[in-house]
């Protein structure tokens, strides 16, 4: 027998490195002998290379497969366990997964905060959700405006999108536009980059999260606290001061069958209720029952996040094509979103279905998500899907597009037709609120330069 258990990692391009990193990398009870990838297109098929993995243990890297190959990977490594290392699926699949593991001789494990969660000498606030697509991005805006009120200099870390090449991605800086062409940032990236950006914010992101901690203790800015940008339903990286969740009346119920979004619930010590302009009473009521069910010593903050459009005046009586946010239409499971609503506000005569005019790797995620209907998600993990998401917007028949997403995407893209673009920030309704929760920590742990 070796004298050390051979891993498998079963992720999807980040949490999965994360855990590598803070826990394999260095161990010699482990081996890990592959990592499978799944929810995001293209990114197995790679390796992660020994630079970044360990060239002691690791002097070739680690190959990335295909989540489906996983029942022959574990008997072909003869492996003796899998750890599971993705978010926002419901607790039934991460089970399914475990069971298919189990049946194939292997242990099945999950990784909890203490084991990867990594200490700052910052303050740090975490902003999480109970699924993608409830909020986050507005929910961040929010808490980094009050922040700045403050004059408090604030380092966003945005959790992990790292689909290019994982060495030249194990630290990226972002301050400018620029950089995001400077490291080859997908539409995804982008998304959630630039509204940071645009404020005057730095943004981390990248592979090695303890290399990018102590990059940011150590930058000439001085930075006065952290900001984590949580990813899909994740709970985050670094040991949170103050644990914000955000969850969503529209799927009221999904707080507690979705992984790890019921954990990020019970850990929070801070849960917006958003969207209630938009939901019903009822399922904001079984949304609240069960936070306080699961975590009665929250505190509970009810908003809204309603839209603003640029022109509106150019949607009545048009034919409208409208892009969403991609990831919240695909795993997020949301049949629409903010620019659906603002066809219907504004008065679009119609709202043109993009399936039958879709092509390349724009058609395929389609197909694989069925359930998205009448909306084009803005999905761009690579040169050419990008392309193909160029092409499928500009072969479909319509008058106007409704950009619903936190980019230019003309920027990226040449719109062939008349473009309108939909904001939404978040708008806390009554109190407490996120000004008065954030105000007493700062006071609290006597931040620098606050109040001055």
């Amino acid at each position: 027998m070796s004298g050390f258990k051979k891993v498998i990692i079963i992720g999807a391009g980040g949490r999965d490195f994360h855990n590598f990193n803070v826990f394999f990398r260095h161990n010699p009870n482990y081996r890990v002998v592959a990592f499978t990838a799944t929810q995001i297109p293209n990114i197995d098929n790679r390796r992660y290379p020994k630079e970044l993995a360990g060239e002691d243990l690791y002097p070739d890297g680690i190959p990335i497969y295909n989540q489906k190959d996983l029942p022959d990977l574990i008997k072909k490594y003869d492996v003796d366990l899998c750890v599971f290392s993705y978010s926002d699926v419901s607790h039934n699949e991460v089970m399914n997964i475990g069971s298919i593991v189990l049946s194939c001789g292997a242990s099945y494990m999950l990784l909890g905060p203490k084991d990867t969660m990594l200490k700052s000498k910052k303050p740090v606030i975490a902003i999480g959700a109970v699924r993608t697509g409830c909020g986050k991005s507005q929910t961040t805006r929010r808490v980094i405006e009050v922040l700045m009120e403050h004059k408090l200099k604030v380092a966003v870390v945005r959790h992990p999108m790292p689909y290019g090449d994982l060495n030249e991605q194990r630290i990226q800086r972002l301050e400018t536009l620029e950089d995001l062409k400077i490291y080859n940032c997908t539409i995804e990236e982008m998304e959630e980059f630039e509204p940071h950006i645009r404020r005057g914010n730095v943004v981390y992101a990248g592979v090695d999260y303890e290399a990018i901690l102590r990059d940011i203790e150590n930058d000439s800015q001085n930075f006065d606290i952290i900001v984590w940008d949580g990813g899909n339903n994740d709970f985050p990286f670094y040991k949170p001061d103050i644990m914000i969740t955000v969850t969503d009346p529209l799927r009221a119920g999904h707080e507690v069958l979705y992984h790890p979004g019921e954990t990020t619930l019970r850990m929070a010590n801070v849960v917006i209720i958003n969207k209630i302009d938009s939901a019903s009473l009822e399922n904001i009521n079984i949304l609240r029952q069960n936070i306080r069910n699961l975590n009665p010593n929250a505190i509970i903050i009810e908003a809204a996040s309603p839209i603003v459009v640029d022109k509106p005046e150019l949607i009545r009586g048009k034919k409208a094509l409208i892009i969403e946010d991609g990831p919240t239409l695909t795993h997020g499971e949301m049949k629409f979103g903010a620019g659906v609503i603002a066809a219907y506000k504004y008065g679009a005569s119609e709202i043109v279905n993009p399936r039958p005019y879709a092509i390349g790797s724009i058609a395929e995620t389609l197909e694989t998500y069925k359930d998205v209907n009448l909306v084009l998600p803005a999905i761009g993990y690579g040169e050419q899907q990008i392309k193909d998401l160029e092409n499928t917007i500009n072969n479909t028949p319509h008058d106007i597009v409704i950009v619903a997403t936190p980019i230019d995407l003309s920027r990226i893209i040449k719109l062939t037709k008349p473009h309108v673009y939909v904001r939404y920030e978040l708008q806390e309704i009554g109190k407490p609120d996120l000004k008065q929760v954030i105000s007493e920590f700062i006071k609290k742990k006597a931040i620098i330069n606050s109040f001055a």
